[in-house]
């Protein structure tokens, strides 16, 4: 009986430890996963896995090790990207056309780039904002976004270019999810 009143407040404290961290940062998760999967149900699982995973690891957590946000928002892009490549599953016929790469050793840069970039994407019209969602984000082709958002691949490739030039014309060379895009 002596062992189980630890394991309680370790419990309570995890408890106190997401409460606050769901308090902190979990707007701006949420807002990130809808962006990123651009399903509010979706996102919210993300969210909640997320908190659910910090508080398995709550003893590391707590330590102060690192940035907590970092790790939090790369926790869930790795949820994120997980639902991703489970709902992606094709045929062996059709080739995989996407390549992931691994996480890298220290991948706080990415996370920043990434809330950079979606921060840069929040300037944008909902038009030029969608389109690059689809190409760069979910990994479409001119094609298949056209297909997607039900207009002319022509009006695909202009959004996009007037999109970038915008971001480029406001923020520069910008974030590594960015460089590159057109």
């Amino acid at each position: 009986m002596a062992g189980f009143w630890p394991r309680k407040r370790e419990r309570a404290g995890g408890e106190a430890l997401i409460r606050s961290l769901y308090e902190e940062h979990g707007h701006a998760l949420l807002a990130y996963a809808t962006r990123i999967t651009g399903d509010r149900a979706a996102a919210e699982d993300v969210l909640q896995e997320t908190l659910l995973r910090a508080w398995r690891n709550a003893e590391s957590l707590a330590s102060g090790e690192g940035s907590m946000r970092s790790w939090l928002f790369t926790v869930a892009r790795n949820i994120m990207t997980d639902r991703f490549r489970a709902g992606r599953a094709r045929p062996a016929e059709a080739p995989e056309t996407e390549t992931v790469t691994p996480v890298e050793a220290d991948h706080a840069q990415n996370v920043v780039d990434s809330m950079l970039a979606y921060q840069a994407l929040q300037t944008l019209s909902d038009d030029h904002r969608t389109v690059l969602v689809e190409l760069y984000l979910r990994g479409r082709s001119v094609t298949e976004t056209a297909e997607a958002l039900g207009i002319p691949p022509g009006t695909v490739k202009s959004r996009s270019h007037h999109a970038l030039r915008k971001l480029r014309d406001r923020f520069g060379p910008g974030p590594a999810a960015l460089e590159g895009a057109a």
